[in-house]
C-alpha cells in the first residue's frame, strides 16, 4: 500500500484525507472513502465500514464513485476460493447421510409395523424411537456437511462455519438418543419375551421395575443438559477468524468456554447410563454366571455385536467434543484445524453408528412375527408333551387358533361358538331354520307398560241380554285368534 499519510485504528488503517491513494495498483478517492468511514485492513486486503466490505486484492480492480457506489466490487462474503478438502468431505458425508435416511425409513416400516394387538406395557412407540433419532441425526449431518462447502469458498467466514458448528453439536444429543433407545428397547424386548412365556415371572413392583423406571429419566436429564448447555448460545463469534487478534479475543474463548466443557461432561454421564442399562438388561434377562471373571466374560458374550461397536464409537465422538472444549486446535469451528479431527473423530463414527443399525435392522425380524413363531413353537411343544397330535383342523378351528389373539381373547372367541357374544348372521339363520322366531307387533313396542292381559288380547265382552252372548263369544274368539303370535317352524311355513 502506498500513501503519503496514515494512522492506525484498531487492527486496520484509516484512509487519510489526501488527494489520492493507491491500493494494490488501484487509485481510490481518499476523500470519498473517509466520508463514508471506510477502513483498510492490510492483513487481509479488505476495505470496510459498518455496513459493507469489499476485497482489494491484486487480481481485483474495484472503483468507488463519489456517491459511495462501488463498481466492479467483490463483497468480502462472496464465494472466492474453490472447494477444498473440507468441502469435498462435507459433500461426501452429506450424500451418505441422505442415503441412510432411505434405509432408516425402510427399517422403520419393517420394525414399526404391528402384527399383534398393542399392549400397554410394551407400546409400539418404544420400538420406533431409535429410527426417529436416526433420521434426526442424519438430517443434522446433511446440513453440516453441505455447509462445509461454503466454509472453503468464503474469503471471510460467515454463516457457513456457524451452521456447521451448530449442527455438529446438535447432532450429539440425537446420537445419544440413538444408542440409548437401541439398548433400552433391546432390554424391553428381552422382558417382553419372558413376559409372554410367563406373565407372573416379572412383577411391576420389584427392584428391577423401579430401576427401569428411573433409568430413562436420568439418561434424558443428562442428554437435555447437553442440549441446553451447547445449543442455546450466541454462535456469531465463530465467524470472527479473519485475524489472530480476532481469534484470540472472540472465537477461541467462545469455543472453549465452560458451557462446552460441561456439555461434553453431561454427554459422558449419559454414555455411562447407557452402559448401566445394558448391564441391567443382561443381569435380569440373560443367564447368570457365578464369579467376577465369569460374570465379566458372560457380560461381553451376552452383549449383541452391534452394541460392542456402537457404544465405543459413541465414546469416540464424546471424547472428541470433550477434547475440543479444551483445545481450540481440535474444535470443529476452527477453520484452520485439520479436517481429520472433524471428519475422522466426529462424522465418521456417527455415520458408522447409523450404518451398523441399518444393517442390523435388515437382518433382524419384526418382533411381532418373532413372538408369533415363539408362541407356535411353545404350542407344538405342549401338544407333544401331552401326546396330542398336530392334526389338520377344520376351517372353523382357526377362530380359536388365531395367532393374533391373546389367551383371554381366544377364550372369548370360543364362547361365540357356543352361543355367547353378539348376534351374527349365522346364529340368526340357525334360529330361523331350527327354532321359533316370534313375531312382534308394533304396538307392543309403543306401549311397554300395558297390562299383560290387555297386551295378549284376551278380553271378554259383557252384554245385558242373552242375545248378545253369541256376538260376545264371536268377538272373544276372533280377538283371541288374532292376538296369538304367528309361529314359524321352518322357512317353508313363511
Amino acid at each position: 500500500m502506498q500513501k503519503s499519510k496514515s494512522m492506525h485504528v484498531s487492527n486496520g488503517r484509516a484512509i487519510a484525507d489526501v488527494a489520492g491513494s493507491i491500493i494494490n495498483s488501484d487509485h481510490f478517492n481518499v476523500t470519498t472513502l473517509n466520508y463514508f468511514n471506510y477502513t483498510f485492513y492490510e492483513f487481509n486486503s479488505t476495505i470496510s465500514n459498518a455496513s459493507a466490505c469489499y476485497l482489494v486484492l491484486p487480481n481485483l480492480h474495484p472503483t468507488v464513485l463519489s456517491n459511495g457506489t462501488w463498481v466492479n466490487g467483490t463483497s468480502c462474503y462472496d464465494p472466492y476460493y474453490g472447494i477444498g478438502l473440507r468441502g469435498s468431505l462435507g459433500i461426501l458425508f452429506a450424500c451418505l447421510f441422505a442415503a441412510s435416511i432411505t434405509l432408516t425409513l425402510a427399517n422403520l416400516g419393517k420394525h414399526g409395523r404391528l402384527f399383534l394387538q398393542q399392549e400397554k406395557r410394551f407400546g409400539a412407540i418404544g420400538r420406533r424411537w431409535q429410527w426417529y433419532w436416526m433420521c434426526f441425526v442424519a438430517a443434522c449431518g446433511i446440513i453440516g456437511g453441505a455447509s462445509a462447502v461454503d466454509v472453503d469458498r468464503d474469503y471471510l467466514q460467515g454463516l457457513a462455519i456457524i451452521l456447521q458448528s451448530f449442527f455438529f453439536y446438535l447432532m450429539i444429543p440425537g446420537l445419544l438418543g440413538v444408542v440409548w433407545e437401541e439398548v433400552r428397547h433391546w432390554g424391553s424386548w428381552q422382558e417382553r419375551q419372558a413376559y409372554d412365556q410367563d406373565p407372573f415371572s416379572l412383577p411391576q413392583n420389584d427392584k428391577r421395575s423401579r430401576k427401569e423406571f428411573f433409568m430413562p429419566l436420568i439418561f434424558y436429564l443428562f442428554a437435555w443438559l447437553n442440549f441446553f448447555l451447547n445449543i442455546p448460545r450466541n454462535w456469531g463469534g465463530f465467524d470472527a477468524q479473519s485475524s489472530a487478534e480476532e481469534i484470540d479475543i472472540t472465537a477461541r474463548p467462545l469455543a472453549t468456554d465452560v458451557r462446552f466443557k460441561m456439555g461434553a461432561i453431561s454427554a459422558l454421564a449419559a454414555w455411562c447410563i447407557i452402559c448401566w442399562a445394558l448391564q441391567h438388561a443382561i443381569h435380569y434377562y440373560k443367564p447368570r454366571n457365578r464369579g467376577a471373571f465369569k460374570s465379566s466374560v458372560g457380560l461381553i458374550r451376552q452383549t449383541p455385536i452391534r452394541f460392542l461397536l456402537t457404544i465405543p464409537l459413541l465414546l469416540i465422538v464424546i471424547g472428541y467434543t470433550l477434547s475440543a472444549s479444551f483445545l481450540w486446535e481440535l474444535h470443529p469451528g476452527n477453520i484452520a484445524a485439520s479436517v481429520g479431527w472433524l471428519y475422522g473423530l466426529g462424522y465418521s463414527p456417527t455415520f458408522l453408528i447409523l450404518i451398523i443399525n441399518e444393517v442390523d435392522g435388515f437382518m433382524r425380524r419384526n418382533e411381532d412375527r418373532e413372538l408369533i413363531d415363539q408362541r407356535m413353537s411353545r404350542g407344538l411343544a405342549i401338544d407333544a408333551e401331552i401326546g396330542f397330535p398336530r392334526a389338520r383342523k377344520p376351517w372353523w378351528w382357526q377362530k380359536a387358533e388365531d395367532r393374533f389373539l391373546t389367551p383371554e381373547q381366544r377364550l372369548k372367541a370360543l364362547t361365540t361358538e357356543i352361543g355367547g357374544g353378539p348376534a351374527t348372521s349365522r346364529n340368526i339363520q340357525r334360529n330361523v331354520e331350527l327354532g321359533i322366531l316370534p313375531v312382534r307387533r308394533p304396538e307392543d313396542d309403543e306401549e311397554p307398560f300395558r297390562d299383560q292381559e290387555a297386551r295378549s288380547g284376551t278380553a271378554f265382552a259383557i252384554g245385558d241380554s242373552d242375545s248378545d252372548s253369541g256376538q260376545s263369544v264371536s268377538q272373544r274368539t276372533t280377538s283371541t285368534t288374532a292376538s296369538r303370535p304367528q309361529q314359524v317352524k321352518s322357512m317353508l311355513d313363511v
